[in-house]
């Protein structure tokens, strides 16, 4: 049964994405905020009806208090491609930090940039961390808030890696509220993995950072409050799902 729910989520979520990304490489020519209507109110949403109604994975956002009205940067946990797919419909136009790698795939990558996504060419040093904050800002200029994920990379749940400085050079540049994000996804949906399996996905938002610390106490804190609020979302859902335990890599 569970090779059969993921596989028809997987047929049905993946063409929903490509066709997305065609029209969002065709529309966009001519209006980004249309690209972004139709993925926020339209793509997406169903993605995540399919997710629920085929995949059996459902989606609860705690913390809903923080989620900012205005502009805003969102420092996020990053386990999977699942919260890339669910947090722009719940921060409505959204626009990620993403490797400009990325942006290089045919269809896909146009899409990316059509969409207003923020690309960092990581071998270019302090160049790339000044063009990655004169996209940031248009973004915010926009009224759309930032997602970036710290760590840089998808982490198996129960691992963390350094937190990058390029949370903190937008943190102290772009005079938005930061918001931590905490998440469970990579328990449901792991990397490089066929399986879907079911179960209560959490998307946490927690307290804004405060911003009278130093660069030192500001990343220390930041990475307490994911990484303890990641510990207890993990541990919360293996005692409701004991299938996933295998999901979880233990200190």
């Amino acid at each position: 049964m569970l090779f059969l729910r993921s596989l028809v989520f997987n047929v049905i979520g993946y063409s929903t994405l490509a066709f997305g990304c065609i029209l969002t490489s065709l529309i966009g020519v001519f209006s980004r905020k249309a690209t972004i209507k139709i993925w926020t109110y339209a793509l997406l949403p169903f993605f995540v009806m399919a997710l629920r109604y085929v995949a059996g994975i459902q989606i609860e956002v705690r913390g809903r208090q923080y989620i900012r009205k205005g502009a805003a940067l969102y420092a996020s946990k990053h386990e999977s491609a699942l919260e890339t797919y669910i947090m722009p419909t719940i921060i409505k136009g959204a626009a990620f930090v993403l490797k400009k790698e990325l942006t290089y795939i045919p269809i896909f990558g146009w899409a990316q940039a059509f969409y207003g996504m923020i690309a960092v060419n990581r071998s270019a040093g302090g160049a790339a961390m000044k063009g990655m904050l004169r996209s940031a800002k248009k973004r915010i200029e926009e009224n759309r808030s930032v997602c970036i994920f710290p760590e840089g990379t998808r982490m198996k749940p129960g691992t963390k890696a350094p937190y990058k400085s390029g949370l903190l050079f937008l943190a102290q540049n772009l005079n938005v509220p930061v918001v931590p994000v905490a998440l469970n996804t990579g328990l449901f949906w792991a990397k490089k993995s066929f399986f879907r399996y079911p179960g209560k996905v959490i998307i946490e938002f927690l307290e804004p950072m405060p911003d009278n610390l130093d660069k030192k106490e500001y990343m220390a804190l930041l990475e307490q409050r994911i990484e303890e609020k990641c510990k207890e979302l993990n541990e919360e859902s293996v005692t409701h799902y004991p299938y996933i335990a295998s999901k979880l890599v233990k200190e």
